[in-house]
Formats: C-alpha cells, structure tokens, sequence
C-alpha cells in the first residue's frame, strides 16, 4: 500500500517533516517514505491510500498504563493517592474474575487503538485479572504490547499496615514471579512479536529486597525488562527515608539492582538532583504521567531537569480512574503546558519535545527504538493519519504544534500497526466496537456491585431515575 498525499511527521534523526508526503508500506515495513511525486512516479503500479488533509505521525507509545483499571473508569474521582488505592481501587480489582481481565483489556486497546496509541506498556496486571486473556486480547486487537505481570510479596503501601490491600490482590513470590516467568516463557515474542513480557514490581515497600534482588538477576540473566512505579506520591519518599540507613529513590534502586536500561520508571514525582544523576548515568528510563499526578495531587515531576540532565522520557496515560482516558493524545497537551505553568517559562517542553516523548522517546523506553517509534525505511509500518478537516484544528501553521496543542483522539482516522490497518475512517477493524463498550458496561457495574461500592461511585449529586 502507498499512503499518498500527507503531511508525514516523520521524527527521524533529522525531524523532516514532508508536506505532500507518501509511505510505501510492504508487509509491515516501511520500504519508502518521500514525496508523494516522487513515489507515484516510481511505484505506478501500487495500491494507494489518500491521505489528503491529514497529518501523519509515528504511532503513539504510552509507556504506562493499567489495562484493567478502563472497567473502573470515574470509580474513584477527587482522591488523593492511598485513598484511591485502599478505598476504592483494591477493592473494585480485589473483585476481578479472569472474564473481567480480558473485557478490560478489549476496552481499554479499542481506546487506545481509536486514539492513535499503537503500543503500550501495561504495568502491573495482577493473577486474578487472567494474564492469558490479556495477551489474548493484543493478539486478536491488532495492537503491540509490552506487558507486566506484577511481582510482589507484601500486600501494603509503603509497609505500613493501615494501607492494605484488599486480600483478593495479594500474591506471593510465587504466584507473581514465577508466574511471570511462565507467562515469558508462554507469550513473549507471541503475534508476530507483537507482545513482549515483562516484570511489572509493585512500589517500593510493596515487595521485598530480597525479591527485588532475585527479580533484577533473573531480568539480567533473561533479558526480561522491569517498570514499577516510584516516588510517585510524599509518602514514598517518605517511605526510603525511613529505612535504615535512610535512603533516596534512586540509591534504594540501585542498591536492589533496579536501575539501568531494561528499566522504565513511573511519575518520578519526588526526586532530588542526586535521583536524577543516577537516572542519567544508568541510563534509566522515566514514564511522564501528568495527568494522573495533578488529579490525584501526587505532584509534578522534574520533567525539565530529567531532560536536560539526558534522562529519557516517555509519556503515559496511567489508569482509567485517574486520568479519565486512555488517550495519549490528550496527554501530550498537558505535558507540553504543565511545566511552563510551574516554571513561569514558556519555552520548557515544546511541543516537538512532548511529540518525541510519545514516540521515539517511549520506543527507547521499550528497547524497541530500532524498529518502532519513527516513520523511516526499514521500521515497522505504525503510524497515525490525523484529519486535519476541521473547525477546531484550521487554520495551523506548525503541524506538530498542531497535533500537540489542538488534536484529540477523536481527530484519528486512520491507524497502522505493523503494516496492518486497525483502524479506518475512525472505525476499529479488528474489534467488534459495539459489543466491546457494552461488555464493558455491563462487567464495571457488576463488579462495583461485588465491591459493596455501588453507592461511592455514584458521585455526590442525586442521580434521579
């Protein structure tokens, strides 16, 4: 197929950006990426696609997100952190069943997918949510994934006993290490390569050291990579100082042997200046969550500081309940704003740096940088048409501003991932969208029924029937 007639953001090692531009996809790979008179005098006889008015970008990657979490969408508005957590969220996932794993997963790639997102990372998915039914659902979706399976073995926040975890998501060193180790062995490299395996380590003070310790080894020894979630809120700072001796974020990382480039760290709120060095000299990743860290009032990360010490950083959506969306589109937005709000600098985070945090920089976060990440010859063919047709994205001047500040989701029409189209005319075309939504539905309200918090969710103004 040869996709015509674009505007191509390409974000290859020299940012060209092709006003008419073409791609010429075989297989799933890119053979060609010019202009489009160029490639229709050279290639006549191929099958092409009218991309006209529509800016194309690389395929969106959000390096973290909750998969099962889409079910409990707006369960759990206006939390701090550990509320969240031990109020609402534990008990709502304490109540999965293995079918509601995989509905959460079909809603929450039907997302992704209709909004311009072609891989994610999810971070934890817990045993009782069917690790089986998760991979099931990218294979059939269309969609890359690099999935965690969680490795645990305390079921607190932070050690402390007041913040627990509802008893149907506590697992053992068993159960979450080895059982990740069987579902590596089961899944990754599975649908064409599409789904990769890796450890998904609760927060510090949610797994032992000595856990830590041999999942970091059995990482180095298999190549399987690590993202967990860290100095997210003031009580995990909190939490490393405690311990004896005290410790920051990162000298408690580097001491269990989580730092390094098969790692991908989440929010990173609560760094100080010696956190970040190490993060740069580990060549440790960091996952950029904005939205989920100012609605549950965790903080705002470094982002700057992180970037300007060589730190790379990907983007995510984080869960359904605290973002409210799973629409890295959206996301952009605020990451390319918030910093400037804090910093009084204008000039922080432009939107050509937020468009290379939500792919290349996520692709490098994945270890997958050689192949996805940027349309160029010899990558795999994922990528994102954006309709430009409309009221509220004319006139631009700057199409990657453009994408950045004044698209959403709702703006993509087309999606390819690795050759395939998943996506046409806004319309998934590997997923039954209809039923998909209303099994979704159907399965969140049960399982808030299962919770006992029928009534919490339901927010503060009377609901009249």
């Amino acid at each position: 197929m040869l996709y015509i007639n674009a505007t191509v953001v390409t974000v290859n090692a020299n940012r060209d950006v092709f006003l008419n531009g073409a791609i010429l996809v075989s297989g799933n790979l890119i053979k060609e990426v010019g202009r489009t008179a160029d490639l229709l005098e050279k290639y006549p006889d191929e099958q092409t696609h009218d991309l006209a008015g529509h800016i194309v970008i690389p395929g969106l990657i959000s390096t973290h997100m909750h998969t099962a979490q889409t079910l409990l969408r707006g369960a759990a508005d206006d939390l701090e952190l550990v509320s969240w957590l031990c109020e609402r969220i534990w008990v709502l996932q304490g109540n999965f069943t293995p079918e509601d794993g995989y509905a959460a997963a079909r809603i929450s790639i039907a997302e992704m997918l209709k909004t311009g997102t072609t891989c994610f990372l999810e971070s934890m998915f817990a045993n009782r949510y069917g690790f089986d039914g998760l991979c099931k659902a990218v294979s059939e979706s269309g969609i890359r994934g690099c999935l965690g399976k969680i490795v645990m073995d305390i079921g607190t926040y932070a050690k402390d006993p007041k913040w627990a975890m509802h008893p149907g998501l506590v697992e053992d060193r068993e159960v979450s290490l080895l059982g990740a180790l069987d579902m590596h062995e089961k899944w990754d490299r599975a649908a064409n390569d599409r789904i990769r395996v890796w450890f998904g380590a609760r927060t510090p003070g949610g797994v032992s050291e000595a856990l830590y310790k041999e999942m970091t080894a059995l990482s180095r020894e298999k190549d399987i990579p690590i993202t967990m979630h860290c100095a997210e809120v003031k009580a995990d700072r909190e939490f490393f100082a405690s311990l004896s001796p005290p410790q920051t974020p990162m000298s408690f990382c580097e001491n269990v042997g989580l730092l390094g480039p098969s790692t991908v760290l989440v929010h990173m709120v609560h760094l100080d200046d010696t956190d970040i060095k190490k993060l740069a000299e580990t060549n440790t990743h960091v996952a950029h969550c904005p939205t989920s860290n100012a609605k549950l009032a965790s903080g705002i990360c470094r982002v700057p500081d992180l970037l300007d010490a060589g730190v790379n950083v990907g983007l995510g959506t984080d869960g359904a309940p605290c973002n409210n969306t799973n629409d890295l589109m959206q996301e952009m937005k605020l990451a390319g704003i918030i910093h400037k709000a804090k910093s009084y600098d204008p000039t922080l985070v432009p939107a050509e740096t937020v468009l290379e945090m939500a792919t290349i920089n996520g692709a490098k976060a994945l270890g997958l940088e050689d192949s996805i990440g940027s349309i160029e010859v010899g990558k795999k063919a994922d990528f994102v048409a954006v309709d430009m047709r409309k009221v509220h994205l004319q006139p631009y001047y700057n199409p990657v501003s453009a994408i950045v500040y004044s698209a959403t989701g709702g703006d993509v029409k087309l999606v390819v991932v690795d050759g395939q189209i998943v996506v046409e005319d806004g319309k998934l075309k590997t997923m039954d969208e209809e039923e998909i939504w209303q099994e979704g539905e159907k399965r969140g309200h049960q399982i808030a029924a299962r919770a006992g918090l029928v009534d919490k969710v339901k927010g503060r103004w009377p609901l009249i029937s």
